[in-house]
This record gives C-alpha cells, sequence and structure tokens, in this order.
C-alpha cells in the first residue's frame, strides 16, 4: 500500500508525490504518526528542536523514475535521492533538530536509533524520531545478491544457526520516538561497533 499517500495533508502537490519514492511517503506517515502517538502536535512541533534519524540503504525508486513519465518531473531528483528522504520529514514538520540518514546496510535502523539516543542523551535536542525504510522497488538489487550466491535458496534468515544458507530480502517501515519526559520511548543503552577482518566483507558483524 505504498502508493497510498495522502498528499494533501503534508501540503504535498499530487505531481510532487508522484515522483516521491514511496519510502518518503511511508517514513512521513509513520513518522508522523509515531510522534503524534507520544502526545506531541503539528503546532507544538513546528520549529521545535527535534531530531530526525532515519536508516535506509538503497533508493530504488531512482531505476523506477527512469522509465516513467515521472522520470521527467521536476520533482524528480529530490524524489529519489537517499539524501530527500530525512530531509523531507523535517522539511514538513518544521522541525529544526539535527537530520541525518544512515547507511548500514542491514543495522541501518539500529544506527540511526543510536544516533538519535545520542543526541538527545547529549542535550543535542529535546527529542527524536529514529525511522527507518526498506522497499525493494527494482530487481536489480535481488539479483546482484543471488548472482554473489547470498540469499537463502529457500527465502529464511536463520540467524546464529548452523543451518543459515543465506539471508532473505525484506520489506519494512518502522518509526520510534525518544524524549526526556512524555510517552516516548525509555533506551537504557545503545552501542555501534564493527568486527573489522570478519568473515568476508559482505558479512560483518
Amino acid at each position: 500500500g505504498a502508493e497510498g499517500f495522502d498528499a494533501r495533508g503534508f501540503s504535498v502537490s499530487a505531481a510532487e508525490a508522484g515522483a516521491m519514492d514511496p519510502q518518503q511517503r511511508l517514513l512521513l506517515e509513520h513518522g508522523y504518526r509515531a510522534l503524534h502517538a507520544s502526545g506531541q502536535t503539528r503546532h507544538a512541533l513546528l520549529g521545535s528542536v527535534t531530531g530526525v534519524y532515519v536508516g535506509v540503504w538503497a533508493c530504488e525508486y531512482a531505476a523506477v523514475l527512469r522509465s516513467s513519465p515521472a522520470g521527467r518531473s521536476v520533482y524528480a531528483a529530490v524524489g529519489s535521492t537517499c539524501s530527500a528522504l530525512v530531509g523531507r520529514v523535517s522539511f514538513a514538520l518544521g522541525l529544526q533538530g539535527p537530520c541525518s540518514s544512515f547507511d548500514a546496510a542491514c543495522s541501518s535502523s539500529l544506527v540511526a536509533l543510536h544516533g538519535a539516543s545520542h543526541a538527545v542523551r547529549s542535550g543535542e535536542c529535546g527529542g527524536a524520531v529514529a525511522l527507518a525504510a526498506s522497499l525493494k522497488l527494482a530487481p536489480h538489487g535481488a539479483l546482484g545478491a543471488a548472482s554473489a550466491g547470498m540469499l537463502s535458496l529457500d527465502g529464511r534468515c536463520k540467524t546464529l544457526d548452523a543451518r543459515a544458507n543465506g539471508y532473505a530480502r525484506s520489506e519494512a517501515v518502522g518509526a520510534l520516538v525518544l524524549l526526556y519526559e512524555g510517552k516516548g520511548v525509555k533506551l537504557c543503552s545503545s552501542a555501534v561497533s564493527q568486527d573489522g577482518r570478519s568473515a568476508s566483507l559482505t558479512a560483518p558483524n
């Protein structure tokens, strides 16, 4: 249902919405829904020092736009770039806190959450929303992973299991609000590291 988008609710024209990556649409809707559920109103959010931290690793909609009439739109440039994903949320809601996107492949959402937590704890912003979206919109990613032997032959992820035989590509969207006070998530701690020279470049821990 990613094509269903309340463009008018976010003051986005039909022409601009047609050239927007569906991931941008989902992040806008789920980001606002999470902020609203935590007790924030649009009036209170406007101009607030609220951070936006987005985990995203691919923007496959650019390939879709190239063969679509929407690809010739003046809105196509910002509609298909990963950097616009996070900026779109801050712009639409008038948020003036930190605004960053994180590409850490499969752990992008966790790294974005860590960034949001660090910003709130350090006082860089009074609150933050951590978001992530992943949609498979073009075949080249799956074809490349398959040809490299990365995909599970039975389409199942078996993390930390001796039967593991590759990973399965999937789609998801999520949003968490972190606040000092209110109804946001209380995150006790978070950390990010990497095991350097692991089994292979494509299998870090």
